[in-house]
């Protein structure tokens, strides 16, 4: 039983239009990201997301209708499964709602789909839609203007086009209002050429039925585009002067208001009255992918590489009209050069001089533009990591090559390093799920911090003065009200030429400060001391805590101490050899004095590993509990905090207990018998983590641990979030919230101190290094610390596009190239790379050494050509101690390396139509055979590849899974490559990772993941033989790569989290398999909860997740949980909770907590 839920959600933009959708005042900017509809509002500031809405399926096409009567507009939604549905904001319920029953198209298998630019079209009147679904078909649709029905669609006809192979359409305006369509297309599939015909939609003035698209009766126009690369048709609208027209169009002048034909070397512009033409040429070729229109004669377009240009529709005034007479066009500018932007998948003018970029390819951006200047600035960037080419997974506890076994898992703690984007948005990025850090202030010269406290000067409402201890010292900084900071070598008598283990301000106003040697009270205002205590004997203070009432100390370990801070620091003591606190002799670990209630204190112990609840006046135990849930476990409480996690009136305070293996276990404590019970147990890192306390304003505390994987813990919705944070080298973290930096923290790492402001939600953040490349293969090596990227290089050099691939090395932790780029240029042709792998090989005394290994293929005119009878080839790469790349070996092959894998020194090859294993052996520092052993005959294109053990499963273009066992040379006999079992089904697979023991993992490119297991006991060779579906659903978007996860998990877990899946989209996703326990649970959920949870158009969960391709589909996911529907469940009021889960036989409170303990996977 199989588990997926997204961890970083899809940030491509495929569809992007602006909509007066939520205010007949406001333009807002939609835009689509694969199964979401997202409203937001733009201004000079930037963008701000207003509201989202979930579609349950992958949306194709979005369109705005504007309905009579309806101050706001519709949306129009289609999607993969030819569904489509209208929209509308209702501000009653402040949602989005549908206006009208699905419309849906039975699809049939033997058509082709239309490859036109343009599927959806909405004519100028927003009275008619039409939807091009297959090649030479066209659907027509209109909103009624009668009066109850403006807002639903009504199927007007479906007509057959003789225009097949359709590059583009558009609607054109009309100067009569009778609806015009016009078509750029080309009559042979195999040969370049632009020919425009132009149709008249309807057959009479009312609209009511649609014409037959006749080519010798209905064409109003049919000519040939000089320009055979033309692809994009844009209608130019008709100027509101009156224009005097006559029937003989001899001599006719081209009249604003047409047709414009864009192609690569020449616009053509045509006349939608007389289709008199006008025709300018450009002055360097351009490939143009997207436009906007700013006014009636200027327009925006963006070309293939980024470049943002200005079009103007030259025009003069003549007694007839508006006459155009001709087009130029003028780049956009950054600063005076040319600007360079995202490669455009959509282009919005949002008015006031605000253009929208929206891109598949790379970060959207918006900009502020003046066409005067021809002027543009960038306004706001927000990140796309669409589309994910590679990945590794850093970061786990469990680095890729590293030997010993991971941590619990939680993604929030995962780093994933992915090649995102393609040619000149081509970046590597290290994308992370949680809590950021934003930097307002650095103090670069404090190392080795051993503790910060934030206090107030005398006389001072907030917080101003940072207390700074090292191991032999305590600095002290006074910042004014505007940030200036000042550091002080006396204040209120403190003492500075020792360590401070604690410094805090007391509610009585003295001032506390706790140093190894004494405990002092201060009077702030004379620096006199008013009270002091020294622990006997000369000995030292090891560790303390303290609230408002009590000072809680651990000398040497061995004697307990409580001071009464309100009565002159009166002390009570226990010795820990003689006391009762522990059941037997035993030494201090860590201590805690409770913020509220103020008298109670917790103690964690040395030997027994248990914690007590101590009585701050007695220092009698009130509570014990063992840490230890084994008798063999020796783990140690390291840290303590009893804080407000929850809102006080919804549950009392939690205890965190930090185990020096670096799990944190949380309690629930009842304040009435102070007893403690819930306990639970998360993984944040394998070291101790220490617990830094955050009060917040509503009287509750977040809680900051530091590790080497740093988390805040805090609650959301009544439950305990732990979200990693970007602060992975914090030590310590103080509050300080001061005049010059509100609401923030200090933070120290070993390099400095800083003083941040903490994000209020979980997101995304992501690190991106700018390769200006398509990074297509990225491999780690943790022995280098570095990552191994294959990269493909487009530019233009003279107006001649120059494709060039490159090898190169990025440092783990500086996140930047290292040494020079090892360049392929070993031929004529162009040699790209197809796959980089990281494996250690005998090197020339035998011993493992380093390596990546890159396959390569040779292309000519974007076609894999032999070249000297070669057509791709094996690199074995070395890198020396100057981190430079040098060849070591090449082996030339006779079919492009599309895969390649390592069993010990044996490298395997996936070519064409068959897999080849070679022993590698390094005869010298820089030269290495390869020697051939065996080969399989696949059955038809290997396009990935994993091992496992001796097996190699392998997936086909167009064949799935086929596992192959390799049988090395032994005793003379021959390596052999043996298959011994296949998935009988034609699957467009495009990755493939082993699971566990039978288990494989396979996508393909329809947006399937299918769980394929052979049954290697079964009870004839031939059910052997046979890969069996054990699970398989439709995620809708195209996975692009599976990394395996190495992680340990709890036998207590509901998933085991097994591989991360990236996919074209920039999502990804993390499965999981669900234990046995759990598996008809969790799918009878899955199932009860579709009755309760409705999205947009009604379109059902179980059809859009169901497997489906050209040959089969499916009813509904099968044996397969979809993370993100039974997460909806926390989403949902309480009524509908307690409905979903009666007589179901967990009660509500069971259900809950199970399914948070999904959502902290992720």
């Amino acid at each position: 039983m199989a588990y997926v839920a997204p961890i970083h959600r899809a940030t491509s933009i495929r569809h992007a239009l602006p909509a007066r959708l939520l205010d007949p005042d406001i333009e807002d900017l939609i835009i689509a990201r694969t199964s979401r509809v997202e409203v937001w509002r733009v201004t000079e500031e930037g963008m701000t997301l207003i509201h989202t809405k979930l579609i349950h399926g992958t949306i194709s096409m979005v369109q705005r209708l504007q309905p009579k009567g309806f101050e706001t507009d519709l949306l129009f939604i289609g999607t993969d499964r030819l569904q489509y549905f209208n929209i509308a904001w209702n501000p009653e319920s402040g949602a989005l709602e549908t206006v009208e029953s699905v419309i849906e198209d039975s699809t049939e298998p033997y058509m082709r789909h239309s490859q036109s630019q343009n599927k959806c079209l909405v004519d100028p009147t927003g009275r008619f839609l039409a939807i091009h679904l297959w090649e030479g078909v066209l659907n027509v649709f209109r909103l009624p203007t009668r009066k109850g029905t403006t807002t639903r669609l009504e199927v007007l006809d479906q007509v057959r086009l003789t225009e097949l192979w359709m590059k583009a359409s558009t609607f054109i305006h009309s100067r009569t209002g009778h609806p015009k369509i016009a078509f750029l297309y080309k009559t042979k599939v195999d040969q370049e050429e632009s020919r425009l015909a132009v149709y008249r939609l309807t057959k009479d003035d009312k609209g009511g039925e649609v014409s037959k698209f006749d080519p010798n009766r209905d064409r109003e126009l049919d000519v040939v585009v000089p320009d055979p690369y033309a692809s994009m048709l844009i209608p130019i609208p008709v100027d509101e002067e009156k224009r005097y027209h006559v029937r003989n169009n001899e001599g006719a002048k081209a009249h604003l208001g047409g047709l414009l034909v864009v192609g690569e070397t020449l616009l053509t512009y045509y006349d939608s009255l007389t289709y008199t033409s006008v025709m300018s040429g450009l002055s360097e070729p351009k490939i143009y992918v997207a436009w906007a229109e700013y006014d009636g004669t200027h327009y925006f377009l963006a070309d293939d590489y980024g470049r943002l240009d200005l079009l103007t529709i030259e025009t003069t005034s003549e007694p007839t009209g508006v006459v155009v007479t001709g087009m130029t066009v003028s780049p956009m500018k950054f600063e005076g050069s040319i600007a360079i932007t995202s490669r455009a998948s959509s282009l919005v003018y949002m008015g006031n001089n605000i253009l929208f970029l929206g891109s598949h390819h790379g970060d959207s951006q918006l900009f502020q533009v003046d066409t005067t200047s021809n002027a543009m600035t960038m306004l706001q960037s927000t990140t796309n990591n669409a589309p994910i080419l590679d990945f590794s997974i850093m970061d786990m506890g469990n680095r890729e090559g590293d030997a010993h076994a991971g941590n619990a898992f939680s993604s929030g703690q995962s780093r994933i390093v992915a090649g995102c984007g393609a040619y000149r948005d081509g970046s590597l990025r290290s994308i992370r799920s949680g809590v950021g850090l934003e930097d307002r202030g650095i103090l670069d010269e404090l190392v080795r911090t051993r503790g910060l406290f934030s206090i107030r000067s005398y006389g001072a409402d907030l917080v101003d003065t940072l207390v700074v201890s090292s191991i032999t010292e305590t600095r002290i900084f006074k910042f004014d009200n505007e940030g200036g900071i000042e550091e002080l070598y006396s204040f209120q008598g403190m003492s500075q030429d020792t360590e401070t283990l604690l410094a805090t301000n007391l509610p009585n106003g003295l001032l506390l400060q706790i140093t190894p040697k004494a405990v002092v009270l201060l009077d702030p205002e004379s620096g006199l001391v008013s009270s002091m205590w020294e622990p006997p004997n000369g000995k030292s203070i090891t560790r303390a805590s303290a609230n408002s009432k009590w000072a809680l100390l651990s000398v040497e370990g061995t004697l307990l101490v409580s001071l009464n801070l309100l009565q002159d620091l009166q002390a009570q003591s226990q010795d820990t050899h003689q006391s009762s606190l522990s059941d037997q002799p035993d030494q201090i670990s860590c201590i805690h004095a409770a913020r509220d209630p103020q008298d109670l204190g917790v103690v964690g112990w040395w030997s027994s590993g248990r914690i007590s609840l101590v009585d701050m006046a007695s220092l009698k135990p009130i509570h014990g509990e063992s840490m230890r849930q084994t008798e063999d476990s020796a783990t140690v409480p390291r840290d303590i905090a009893l804080v407000q996690l929850h809102p006080p009136e919804k549950s009392g305070p939690t205890l965190l207990v930090a185990m020096e293996d670096g799990n944190v276990v949380t309690f629930n404590v009842s304040t009435r018998g102070f007893s403690v019970w819930g306990r639970k147990s998360v993984t944040l890192g394998s070291s101790p983590a220490r617990l830094h306390i955050l009060p917040q304003e509503d009287d509750t505390c977040r809680v900051f641990a530091t590790t080497e994987h740093s988390s805040l813990i805090y609650s959301s919705e009544g439950r305990i979030i732990y979200s990693a944070t970007t602060a992975d080298d914090a030590t310590f973290v103080a509050p300080f919230d001061s005049h010059a930096f509100p609401d923030s923290i200090v933070l120290s790492t070993d390099e400095h101190v800083r003083i941040c402001h903490i994000d209020k939600e979980r997101m995304t953040h992501v690190k991106v290094l700018n390769v200006a490349e398509t990074v297509r293969r990225v491999a780690y090596s943790p022995a280098l610390k570095a990552f191994g990227v294959g990269c493909i290089k487009k530019e233009l050099v003279d107006n001649e596009e120059i494709v060039t691939s490159t090898f190169k090395l990025v440092d783990e932790i500086l996140f930047q190239e290292l040494g020079k780029p090892f360049d392929l240029h070993s031929s004529p042709a162009l040699e790209v790379t197809e796959c980089v792998i990281r494996a250690e090989l005998p090197d020339v005394d035998g011993n493992l050494a380093e390596r990546f290994i890159v396959g390569t293929s040779f292309i000519i005119d974007g076609e894999v050509q032999p070249t000297d009878d070669c057509q791709g080839r094996i690199l074995v790469l070395g890198i020396n101690e100057n981190q430079e790349i040098y060849l070591i070996s090449a082996r030339r092959l006779k079919g492009p390396c599309r895969c390649l894998g390592v069993i010990d020194n044996y490298i395997f090859a996936g070519l064409a139509k068959s897999v080849i294993a070679y022993k590698f052996v390094q005869d010298t520092t820089y030269e290495g055979t390869f020697q051939k052993l065996a080969a399989y005959r696949s059955s038809g294109y290997p396009v990935d590849l994993d091992i496992a053990g001796n097996t190699i499963g392998v997936v086909d273009l167009m064949q799935s899974l086929s596992l192959v066992e390799f049988i090395p040379p032994k005793d003379g006999n021959k390596a052999q490559l043996i298959e011994r079992a296949r998935h009988y089904e034609a699957i467009w697979a495009t990755s493939v990772c082993h699971l566990e023991e039978e288990k494989w993992l396979v996508a393909d490119a329809q947006g399937n993941v299918i769980v394929l297991q052979r049954n290697s006991n079964a009870a004839t060779e031939n059910d052997a033989r046979r890969l069996e579906v054990t699970s398989e659903i439709h995620i809708g978007e195209q996975v692009n790569r599976i990394r395996k996860l190495q992680v340990a998990t709890s036998e207590s877990s509901i998933v085991s989290p097994k591989a991360f899946l990236a996919t074209t989209e920039g999502s990804l996703y993390l499965y999981g398999d669900i234990s046995s326990d759990y598996q008809a649970l969790l799918i009878e959920f899955q199932s009860r909860l579709e009755e309760y949870i409705q999205t947009a158009g009604g379109l059902e969960f179980k059809r859009w997740r169901a497997f489906r391709n050209e040959t089969r589909e499916s009813d509904g996911p099968y044996r397969f949980v979809d993370g993100e529907m039974v997460e909806r469940f926390l989403d949902m009021d309480e009524e509908k909770q307690m409905s979903a889960c009666r007589g179901f036989g967990p009660s509500l409170e069971d259900m809950r907590g199970m399914i948070e303990e999904l959502r902290r996977l992720h």
